[in-house]
């Protein structure tokens, strides 16, 4: 059948990842149905999530607006999109400038999903006793004004077509209590509060907000640097932040780029104001260690 054999559902990362399943090929149809000639307007797009969801999107037939603050490398994952048969643009936009967001956005024919990856610029493995407001703050200031300009100038747009998803991007401390995360972990829960507040308001005109909130990804450009730099000490440290989760393993990048696929389809065209959690678990509950008690025998 052709389904099982068109060129997109190949270059699919569900189908690699699957190794050409038949269930990863009826699923990829499915979104290459539902996502087809969209058009998504990506910021932070050179970034390891930014690039990881840009690719995943343009196999699944969306052609990507790729945004950020140089265009080399915009152009390099402009052209790997291109290089599997996807379609992308490329723009320098500065993604905490009302002014170029919305200038753009005028560029498109269409906005029908918006995704912000962009960094927060945050000071991490301090304590807050220790650690300046101006670091404190400067995470909490960028992730709400970037999510505030996108999000907002695209959910004009989509009023005006009537329809379309903003995507938003938090991790584990949007979740639960973490130390030494600095500012980072307030700007996790205002964005995940901000993406209820939004869909609160621009669900009447069939927009979509949700957020996802991902695990740190052991294949990230911050983690590889950091294994690179002192490969035993990362080594101990991702395997406490492995040991955290549930499932006793990090979410990968994929899978952050796979959901975002799912949540932008029609798969997913009944969840929003809503945060997914992609932490495999680790903001469920205290799932430190699993230690059997022994308890004294009573009887």
């Amino acid at each position: 059948m052709e389904i099982y054999t068109s060129g997109g559902c190949r270059n699919h990362p569900l189908y690699l990842s699957q190794q050409g399943t038949l269930s990863a090929y009826a699923l990829c149809y499915i979104y290459m149905m539902t996502l087809s000639n969209k058009n998504a307007v990506v910021y932070g797009a050179a970034g390891s999530l930014g690039q990881a969801t840009s690719l995943a999107l343009a196999a699944a037939g969306v052609k990507v607006f790729l945004t950020g603050q140089h265009l080399a490398p915009l152009q390099e994952v402009a052209q790997l999109i291109r290089s599997r048969g996807g379609q992308a643009e490329v723009a320098q936009v500065d993604a905490l400038d009302q002014a170029a967001i919305e200038a753009h956005l005028q560029t498109m024919p269409a906005v029908d999903i918006s995704f912000n990856a962009i960094g927060w610029k945050d000071q991490q493995d301090q304590l807050l006793v220790d650690m300046s407001l101006e670091d404190f703050y400067r995470p909490v200031d960028i992730s709400i004004r970037t999510n505030f300009l996108t999000g907002t100038a695209a959910a004009r747009r989509m009023i005006q077509q009537g329809g379309g998803v903003i995507l938003t991007l938090t991790a584990t401390p949007g979740g639960v209590a973490y130390p030494q995360v600095g500012g980072f972990g307030p700007a996790c829960c205002v964005v995940e509060s901000f993406t209820k507040n939004l869909a609160s308001e621009v669900g009447v005109h069939g927009v979509r907000v949700v957020n996802i909130r991902s695990g740190g990804s052991p294949d990230s450009r911050v983690f590889r640097d950091a294994a690179k730099a002192d490969p035993e000490g990362m080594a101990q440290a991702m395997g406490r932040l492995e040991g955290d989760t549930m499932l006793k393993q990090l979410p990968l990048m994929q899978d952050i780029a796979n959901a975002a696929v799912f949540l932008a389809s029609e798969l997913a065209g009944k969840i929003t104001g809503t945060t997914i959690d992609l932490t495999c678990g680790s903001t469920t509950g205290l799932n430190h260690s699993l230690v059997k008690p022994k308890f004294v025998d009573r009887a």
